[in-house]
């Protein structure tokens, strides 16, 4: 059981890749999910537009794209998340540009335990569920 952090056409964020693990690990326990294996690919406009246009057929760019592919109670995914977009919302939602890169990457754990932000009411409850796992964080990160 893995969680993995890839990089394609952008650098690395630089993020404590141990710290974040464990935090996965304690939000998806939170939700009665095991982790299993989960892919990060970090990646720029291009690449998140290429990938929404090949396999969901949406011609926009943005910041996450979650392939879920958790059996049962493990969850498993890819997640691609583009740092131009993640850039972009930490100066239009006025947080730093680390919030929103740890925000954006509990969004995809959260679609993989389950929640969804697309229909009414769904929004608010994502965001209260991110607001939730950010506030367990470790700080050092």
């Amino acid at each position: 059981m893995a969680i993995a952090f890839y990089a394609e056409d952008v650098d690395l964020p630089p993020i404590n890749q141990e710290n974040i693990r464990n935090w996965i690990h304690q939000v998806a326990r939170g939700y009665g999910k095991k982790t299993g294996e989960i892919s990060y690919i970090f990646c720029s406009d291009a690449k998140i537009l290429d990938v929404n246009r090949q396999y969901l057929q949406h011609d926009y760019y943005t910041d996450i794209i979650t392939f879920d592919y958790t059996a049962g109670t493990k969850i498993s995914g890819d997640i691609f998340i583009s740092l131009d977009t993640v850039r972009s919302n930490s100066e239009a939602f006025h947080t730093t540009y680390k919030e929103e890169l740890h925000r954006t990457i509990i969004h995809g754990i959260l679609h993989l335990c389950g929640i969804n932000d697309k229909g009414p009411g769904e929004r608010e409850i994502m965001e209260a569920c991110e607001n939730k796992a950010l506030a367990i964080l470790p700080h050092i990160d």
